[in-house]
Order: C-alpha cells, then structure tokens, then sequence
C-alpha cells in the first residue's frame, strides 16, 4: 500500500470471536446499508442514466479495502497502490481515470468517489460509490466516442485527487471540472447524490460500531471475507478440473470498419487455485472498444458467476480473490497500453460475463447458459430547441433478451445489469423532443430451445427537433449463441427512416448521425440463445408463447409446431414436423454459433444490410495500400 493512512489512533485492533448472530445481524446491516446508498442516490440524482436507469455501483470495503457488500468487486486495490498521497479523516477522494486505479472503473465517464470511515481515530472502513456521467466534455456530446483513438479525445481526466480535505470542499476544483462538461448541472447534482450515499453508508457503519464496538465490527468484516473463502474453495474444488477448458468468443466491430476482435480464455485448475488465462485475446484496438480489464474485477465476475450458479445464498465480496489468478496480456484489448481509447468498453464487459460462462459450463453442460444481452447499448441524443436555443442530451442504455437458462427461459426485455431500470417513455417525451411510438418486445428474437432466450426489444423513436444521434452497439455480425441443442437469438438491428421516407441501416457504432424533425429510428436490440432442443419443448408452452405475441405462429414451426387456425395444437402434424427436423439436422452440439467467422461473412450483407468488418490483421496492409 502507497497510499499514507493518517490515524491519531495509533492502537492496533485486536481479533475478538464473533458469535454466529451478531456476525448475521452486522452482515445484514451492512447489506442494507449498501442498499441504502443505492436508494439515496436514485433519489437525489437528475441524470436519467442514474436517476431513472441506475447506472451507479456501490460498495462498503473493509479497513483494509477489500469489498464486504457491493458488487464489481473493490475499486480500492488500484488506488491504495498507485496514490502517494495521504488520507485523513474528513477526505473525500474524486477520481475518473481508468489508468490511476488500474482499471478499476473502466471510462472517464464513471466518476467515482472514495470515502475512508474513521471511528475514534482510526480507519474502520471505506464507503464507495461511482456513476455514469451523462457528459464529462471530449470530442461529442456524451464523451463517448466511438471512432477516439486517444482516451485525450473522451472528456476530462480526474486523476485521485481530494475533493474535500478534512472535511472542506475544494470548490475550485470542482469548478474547474465541472467547466468541461456539456451537462454541469446534471453532474454537479450527481456528483452531491454519490457523496450523500457515501456518507448515509459512513454514518451506518460508525452506528454499528457504537452498537457492537469497534473491534467486534473490524472482526466481522473479516470473518465475513473468510467464510466467503471458504465457501469458494470448496465451490472450485467441487466444480473445477485441472483439466485445461478454452473458449473465445467476439466484439463485432471497432466503429472503423474492422472486427471481429476476439476475446479468448482458458480455464483450469492447479491445487485450490483457478487459472484464468486470457492469452490469444486480439492485440487493443486502435479505435476505442478497448476494455481495460481491472484484476479485481474479473475475479469478482467469476465469483458471482460460480454464487449464483452453485449456491446463491453466499454473500460475494473480496474475500476469495487469493484462489483465483488472472493472467491478461499487456497490450491487449482486456489490458490495453496508455493512453488507448476506452470510451466504448462496454461491449468487453458483457462479453467477458459470456465467455466466463462457456468456460464454467462446459464441464457440467447442465447448468451451462446460453449467450444473451451482454452488453448495454447506449443510444445518445443531443442539440438544441429551435425556439428557445436551450440545449438538451439524453443517454440511454438498452435492453434485450436474456439466454435461456438450465432452469426456465430468458426473461425479454432485460438489462445485462439486474439492477438497471428502463427509462420510462413517459420521462423520455417529458424531458426530451422526441415521441416513442413503439416499445414492444420483438418476437422470435429469442433463440429457440427447451427453454426459450429472451426477445429483444424493439423502441422507435420520432424526433421532434434538429439534432444529432450517436449509437453504441453490438451483436450485429456474431450471433447471440445457443446451447446444448438450442439455437442463436436474433442480432441487433438500426434503421433510421427519413421523414421522407428513405430509409438506411445503421452501423452499430457511430457518431454524429444528423436527425430532423419526422425522422424515425427503430432499434432493434438481440435476443438470448435458446437452451435445450427446442423439438423437445412442450408444444402447449409454445402455443402459449404465440398468444402472448412472444413467438409467431411461423417462429413455432422452429420448435416443430404447427398451430390450428383457433391457436391450438395440432397434434399430428406437430409429430410430423418435428420428426422431419429431427432427421433433417441431426445431432446437435453443445454451442450453436450460426456459423464460424468466414461463414458470417459471407452471408453479412444479405442477412444485416451492412459490408462485413474487415480482419483487424488487415489494418497495417490496408494503410500501406
């Protein structure tokens, strides 16, 4: 640790035994308290990406740093490492660059804010929280570029430094910041709702101190990490062979043209330690879909997968990160070197959830899940009122459809996040020149299966104003894949209709796209791979999905049903369908990719309407060119 703890207390705290009931009474207290952050936030807030949709994440991290509640796992590892400054009772630190804590947070949009807990003169604990800014400056509106090749290019950089020192507001600091944005209102007012929760969860946990002492709660938050290690040991020595598993799986496109880029791992397991190998990942991208993969927070994606797969009850939090190594190589799209272009990592984020579940449910196919929505496509809107000249900026976050799972189908609609929100229509015509005249699941979207992945959603959106659109999208070259028999979702979809009625396919990542009054954009988010043969899904399940405009009466003859005209089954012909298909594909595999790469690129504009991504191999040869 770099970082200089100033304590007036010099007295070391003692391990004191923790009776199984305080330990569940401080546990639970200390869940509520994280709760209670999120509430605090969501309340105070005025961007819609926190305060409608919930794009924050918040954490209670023991006096050490490691994350007791939360849920990406602990943003302090990289700034206790890296920050040579000292942290007092009273400070409050600011920060937004990936590069300053390792990639904790993973774009200059997330503003994240450290609070360290003192309780009579010592450090007890840390309050955490960051959130997505609407606008934090660069080179377009909502500091996301898709085509930066430089992070100088995404918005102003906060590298840790204090916000209030021993309790006094640098307001020229925050003055300066918030100069750089298009949106200061928003984000001084986020910014106060992040430090309010933060607090909220400090006052909680100097409560519970005066309730149990000090030294009985600095002891449950480590035996609180230790019984997570212990539960995660036995999780990997149970449900993970020193046999070697890999599995790849692909971010469509760079927004310049070239993709696929690929994200390889390879799983095993060496005494009670997993390896978690990323060699043979694509080297970084010179455009701005790097993801800069912080160490922690893959371990804590693995532990949540392994929680909710084996045993959900488990509290995840830091305590196991010692079984698991990661090994990312330098210069890669998950580790990119500084000062790459981070703005459109999101995509990296889902998929690296998606690849991590191949890797885990390869070995026991029947708790494997599908691909589904992994990742959170943004939709950006900004200009000016033709009457007023006021300016306004949305940031939107999409939903889609949810894999089929060994245990039901995928929900529709969903986000990648579970605790994301949409943001209501009603909001959005409040607030913003626009009209939404659809908002619908779109049917078939979801991968056929035993168990059905979730549709994707389809929003048209009708623009009232001059103004300009950008979009942060994938999934529309690789398919949403199915497994163990079940077959890919549908891909993501943009088709923006003029007023006079020509009508274009988007790419799923540009900037600046010029929208008028009339315009229309219908956007087309995937759906989740199918789980399961779908020839062997009740055909009553399927009639009922055809009633609720979920499946078409033609998507059930993917399951090998056939409807009568009143929506009924029809029985025979059911039986004969289905044994035709059977005969027909013969067996299947634990994955269904739609096709490999040079498949997909064949078929790329007659299936999307947009030219393949070129091999990102290619760029050096296409420049001497």
């Amino acid at each position: 640790m770099v970082a200089k703890i100033i304590e007036t207390n010099p007295t070391p705290f003692q391990k004191v035994a923790i009776d199984p009931i305080t330990l569940d009474i401080i546990e639970n207290a200390l869940r509520n308290a994280r709760a209670e952050m999120d509430a605090t936030l969501f309340r105070t807030a005025m961007s819609p990406g926190i305060r409608e949709q919930g794009d924050a994440f918040p954490l209670i991290a023991n006096n050490e740093g490691k994350m007791v509640v939360g849920q990406f796992g602990s943003f302090l590892g990289g700034f206790l490492k890296n920050y040579k400054g000292t942290i007092e009772e009273g400070d409050i630190i600011w920060l937004s660059d990936p590069y300053s804590v390792e990639g904790a947070i993973s774009h200059l949009n997330d503003w994240l804010v450290i609070m360290p807990v003192f309780k009579d003169g010592k450090l007890v604990a840390w309050t955490c929280h960051f959130g997505h800014q609407t606008d934090v400056g660069g080179k377009v509106p909502g500091s996301l570029p898709t085509d930066a090749t430089s992070i100088f290019q995404e918005g102003i950089r906060i590298p840790p430094v204090k916000l209030y020192r021993k309790g006094v507001l640098n307001e020229d600091l925050l003055e300066l910041v918030l100069n750089n944005t298009r949106t200061r209102d928003w984000c001084r007012s986020d910014l106060n709702a992040i430090i309010a929760s933060c607090r909220i969860a400090a006052r909680r946990i100097t409560e519970l101190c005066g309730r149990f002492g000090t030294e009985t709660f600095v002891s449950a938050t480590g035996e609180l990490l230790e019984r997570n290690k212990r539960a995660m040991a036995q999780l990997i020595a149970t449900s993970i062979s020193e046999e070697k598993v890999s599995f790849e799986d692909y971010i469509c496109d760079d927004g310049r043209g070239y993709g696929p880029y690929k994200l390889k791992a390879t799983m095993w397991r060496e005494g009670d330690k997993v390896i978690l190998d990323w060699e043979g990942t694509s080297p970084q991208s010179e455009s701005s879909i790097n993801f800069y993969l912080n160490e922690n927070m893959l371990k804590m994606f693995f532990g949540i997968y392994m929680i909710m797969v084996f045993d959900p009850q488990i509290l995840f939090n830091d305590g196991f990160y010692d079984l698991v190594e990661t090994r990312i190589p330098e210069g890669s799209l998950l580790k990119p070197k500084y000062p790459a272009a981070l703005s459109c990592r999101t995509h990296g984020i889902g998929r690296v959830f998606d690849v991590l579940g191949a890797l885990l449910g390869q070995r026991t196919p029947e708790f494997l899940n599908a691909a589904g929505f992994s990742s959170s496509p943004h939709l950006m809107l900004s200009g000016t009122y033709r009457g007023s000249g006021k300016y306004y900026q949305l940031f939107q976050i999409g939903f889609g459809g949810i894999p089929g799972r060994p245990f039901g189908d995928g929900p529709d609609g969903h986000s990648l996040w579970p605790n994301f929100t949409n943001v209501p229509n009603e909001f959005l015509e409040a607030y913003f020149p626009l009209r939404i005249e659809r908002y619908e699941t779109i049917p078939d979207s979801g991968g056929p299966g035993l168990h059905r992945g979730g549709n994707g959603v389809r929003i048209a959106y009708r623009f009232l104003e001059p103004g300009a659109i950008a979009i942060h999208d994938d999934r529309w070259f690789t398919y949403p894949w199915g497994v163990n028999g079940g077959e890919p979702g549908w891909r993501s979809r943009r088709v923006l209709i003029r007023a006079d009625g020509t009508e274009k396919v988007l790419a799923a990542k540009i900037d600046d796209i010029q929208v008028r009054p009339g315009d229309l954009l219908i956007f087309d988010t995937w759906g989740g791979g199918g789980w399961g043969d779908p020839l062997a899904r009740d055909p009553a399940l399927v009639a009922g999905d055809v009633k609720r405009g979920l499946v078409t009466a033609d998507g059930a003859k993917r399951y090998g049903v056939v409807l009568a005209a009143d929506g009924s089954v029809d029985a025979a012909a059911t039986d004969s369908l289905r044994d035709s298909l059977r005969t027909a594909r013969g067996e299947t595999g634990l994955f269904n990719f739609g096709g490999d790469i040079e498949e997909l690129r064949e078929r790329c504009v007659a299936e999307t309407g947009l030219p393949a991504p070129v091999d990102p191999a290619m760029q050096e040869s296409v420049r001497a060119a």
